[in-house]
């Protein structure tokens, strides 16, 4: 160890991060210890770190980390997300760029120039996290779009379809017409938005009558089949079975009556659309009616939309709206705020759009799920989104699993020559399947066609905790067996059902038993207004640019001390210049000891003793208590009691109160205590600051080549001595206020003190007191006469302290009598503010409230200076 007074984290965390690698030690294999297995959340393959991922792969890391300390076998499988519609994006983006229209290639090419960016930009954020000391079995890194994972995404495709719980039909589903593909409900997010709500003129067939519609999407008007109305309004009964013109279109459509109508909106009337809007399409499926698509895959109108037709459908609301006014047929405009649905992917609104999809009936396969986590059996963490997801699991929709996209899993469907179309996992056994099907032996690849369609995402990630170990139906598989169900899964609230609960479906139907133990639902990374952090927003941080100025330690310490399961942290980067501080100070406190020199033939005086003692059964405390949090999650609180552990017992007190004098060796029994507490403390505090632990722990003693301290064990945990803690603690807080008593009367540490102790003191620490605070421990007098004391209480103990003899009366005057001149000068001008009406009646109640605790600090000020003053007589 070099012996420089700040430490310095770039070289050592390269260095031990390499040695780590080289060395395996993140690697696992099946043996006869309990396996520990962490999963990570894939992410993006084309992403890159940013502040949600260090705050989740650290948690992952401290728990991974400690398991290894407890003699676990720990197993944390690293990985990336093919992420379809993303990854699609940018690849479409990029050969844009180049002049490329993706119409204009074949299938295969667009998935070799996809394969090509992946290669080059896949894997970049496991790079990263690497720098952040992410502890992961790289060896075992799965891509979710790899052979081994695809080949058990296919097979669940084909069970499941074989199972009669897949299967294709035309639906309303949420269109994306940026990406061009259909989404699920759960890839929808609704933003408040402020629209504008359009009173349009129906006028009734046959008649001068009109109804007045109210509608936001005035461009969906051409493909309108009904207007509806309530039963039971007086306004329209007259008018049910009638017909409506469509306002510039003019085509009459029907009025129909039913329920579902809300005749407190708009005008009570609704225009029907059963095309684009799911509501309006169960309406029609119930009264048979029309159903005309009007829109493009892109979002302009098809042929169907008239002179709108190849608008924008953005445009297209802008237009009519101008040509419906000038028809007369606009009756007002308004201004409105409701949700809008948004693709998550690409943030464009969303298009409720008619479309032939396959879908996963999930009511049956939610049931084992739901169970499971009412029964704790799979627990949430914290335990108040138990209520989320029972929502969402009791009302589960069918999940439309099919995309319209070129890179993913493609769906393994073969269309046969006359219709129809049969599921296998081969083109080769979908061709037999075919021959049986038409009956028709003759038939070959040639003649079957293969669905275009690839997989949603989320269909290859509901199965990552099997998939990383291997083949979904594999049931001899060693590791599978061996490392599943994981222990814990670390991810964010906002993929508890896009992710998580399709997972623990997964681990039910192809398992039979629950794919983890805990879900630990982490908070969003926020900034100090609250705003969640975004590239847009221009509101978050580098990761790596943090690392760099911080160590990663620092970045580790400062994110653990603000987060707690399932709450928001709130950034500020002062935290990780406190992690970088404690860095200083750990690096600092090893220095001093590593300078210490022992001999052998000296004995430990009684406050070594003392110390020694104490500290031991302060580190049981200690150790039992982070014992305790970590196995609730209460990693941030566990974090918190290890560093006030380091910092405030053993750096501040501990060695303050074995340092012997400067230059003078220290008794070898206390230095060896001093070496093991040392190792220990490293110990806890290494799964939250890997790096500078395994230094020092390198530097204490010479070690075996290839040993680390991940692999050290932890100490047995033993019960600690209350009342030894509670003598010291009582000492610790006497020597605090003997230290104040010289600040306040400016009475050099030189100077020995007397201290007179009431009834009740703990006198076997009064060696601490002395040695720490330079005061000499008495009863306490039964008369104060003859002098001045400075007195105190620590809980019910009364103190004193003579100090006649350690004050210049005259200065000390002088300094209270100045005190007091600008504390009285101080309290009028704070009484000038508050006699004044204009202030008193016109400010902010807080700022009044402000002025008037001004007011009472100066007056409670003034007795002090003035009782100081009489005593000084």
């Amino acid at each position: 160890m070099n012996n420089e007074t700040v430490y310095n984290p770039s070289e050592i965390e390269s260095k031990w991060y390499q040695y780590w690698l080289e060395q395996k030690h993140f690697a696992s294999t099946p043996d006869e210890r309990e396996p520990y297995t962490v999963v990570i959340p894939p992410p993006n393959v084309t992403g890159v770190l940013h502040m949600g991922h260090m705050l989740n792969n650290t948690i992952q890391d401290v728990l991974v980390r400690r398991a290894r300390l407890l003699g676990y076998n720990a197993c944390w499988v690293p990985g990336t997300d093919h992420a379809s519609i993303a990854t699609e994006a940018k690849v479409v983006a990029r050969l844009a760029e180049q002049g490329i229209d993706k119409r204009t290639l074949t299938r295969e090419t667009f998935l070799k120039h996809a394969w090509d960016w992946t290669h080059e930009h896949g894997g970049i954020i496991l790079e990263q996290l690497k720098r952040l000391g992410a502890s992961c079995d790289w060896d075992r890194t799965a891509f979710t779009l790899d052979e081994d994972r695809s080949r058990s995404v296919i097979k669940v495709f084909c069970d499941l379809y074989e199972s009669g719980l897949i299967y294709r039909g035309v639906r309303i589903v949420n269109w994306d017409p940026k990406a061009q593909t259909a989404l699920s409900d759960e890839e929808v997010i609704y933003r408040e938005e402020h629209s504008k709500l359009y009173y349009l003129r129906y006028n009734i067939e046959g008649s001068d009558d009109f109804l007045t519609i109210a509608t936001t999407r005035p461009e969906t008007i051409m493909g309108d089949t009904a207007v509806c109305v309530y039963p039971e309004d007086p306004r329209y009964q007259q008018y049910i079975g009638k017909h409506a013109i469509i306002p510039i279109v003019g085509r009459a459509i029907p009025i129909i009556a039913d329920e579902y109508v809300d005749r407190e909106f708009g005008t009570g009337c609704l225009k029907v659309t059963p095309a684009h809007d799911i509501n309006d399409y169960n309406l029609g499926q119930k009264h048979n009616l029309e159903t005309i698509d009007i829109f493009n895959d892109n979002g302009t109108l098809n042929e169907k939309g008239g002179a709108y037709a190849g608008m924008d459908r953005f445009d297209v609301r802008r237009k009519i709206a101008q040509d419906l006014q000038t028809a007369g047929l606009l009756i007002k405009e308004e201004d409105y705020t409701n949700k809008v649905g948004c693709s998550e992917r690409t943030q464009v609104p969303i298009e409720p759009k008619l479309s032939m999809q396959w879908f996963l009936k999930m009511e049956e396969l939610a049931g084992p799920a739901l169970e499971a986590v009412e029964k704790d059996e799979v627990r949430l963490i914290p335990a108040k989104f138990k209520n989320t997801y029972r929502h969402w699991m009791e009302n589960v929709k069918d999940w439309c699993i099919s995309r319209q996209l070129w890179w993913g899993h493609r769906i393994p469907a073969y269309y046969l020559p006359q219709g129809g179309f049969v599921v296998a996992p081969t083109p080769e056994e979908a061709l037999e399947k075919a021959k049986k099907e038409t009956g028709c032996p003759s038939l070959t690849l040639a003649d079957l066609r293969e669905e275009e369609d690839c997989l949603d995402t989320w269909f290859s990630s509901w199965l990552w905790p099997i998939t990383v170990f291997g083949d979904i139906d594999d049931k001899d598989n060693k590791e599978l067996n061996y490392y599943y169900p994981i222990e814990v899964l670390v991810t964010a609230p906002d993929i508890l059902f896009f992710w998580v609960a399709r997972m623990i479906i997964a681990g039910y139907r192809y398992r039979g038993q629950r794919p983890f133990r805990d879900v630990y639902l982490t908070g969003i990374v926020r900034d100090a207004q609250g705003r969640k952090m975004s590239k847009s927003l221009g509101n978050s941080p580098d990761p790596l640019n943090l690392i760099e100025k911080y160590g990663a330690d620092g970045v580790r310490v400062g994110m653990m001390m603000a987060t707690s399961a399932g709450n928001d942290l709130l950034y500020d980067e002062s935290l990780l210049e406190q992690g970088r501080n404690f860095c200083n100070k750990i690096w600092n406190s090893y220095r001093l000891i590593s300078n210490w020199q022992a001999d052998a033939s000296a004995k430990p005086g009684e406050a070594n003793l003392l110390a020694v003692e104490w500290f031991r059964h302060r580190l049981a405390e200690a150790l039992l208590e982070i014992d305790d949090l970590m196995s609730k999650y209460r990693i941030s609180e566990a974090m918190t009691v290890a560093y006030k552990l380091y910092r405030d017992d053993f750096s501040a007190f501990y060695l303050e109160a074995i340092k012997p004098p400067f230059g003078a060796p220290m008794d070898a029994q206390t230095l060896a205590a001093t070496h093991h507490y040392l190792e220990v403390l490293l110990q806890t505090l290494h799964p939250f600051m890997p790096f500078i632990t395994e230094e020092l722990w390198q530097d204490m003693a010479p070690r075996k080549a290839g040993e680390t301290i991940m692999y050290t064990r932890m100490p047995k945990l033993e019960e600690p001595n209350k009342e030894l803690l509670s003598t010291v603690a009582a000492a610790r807080e006497v020597i605090t206020q003997v230290r104040n008593v010289r600040t306040t009367h400016n009475i050099a540490r030189a100077e020995s003190l007397t201290l007179q102790c009431g009834k009740g003191h703990p006198a076997m620490a009064d060696c601490l007191i002395t040695k720490l605070a330079g005061a000499t421990c008495t009863p306490l007098a039964s008369s104060t006469e003859g002098g001045s004391s400075a007195t105190f209480i620590v809980g019910t103990v009364s103190y004193a302290i003579p100090i006649d003899s350690y004050i210049d009366k005259g200065a000390l005057r002088e300094k209270l009598e100045a005190d007091l001149k600008h504390q009285q000068g101080f309290l009028m001008g704070v009484r000038k503010k508050l006699s004044n009406e204009r202030f008193v009646s016109g400010a902010p109640q807080a700022v009044v409230d402000l002025e008037r605790k001004k007011e009472a600090d100066a007056l409670a000020r003034i007795a002090t200076l003035e009782k100081q003053l009489k005593d000084l007589e």
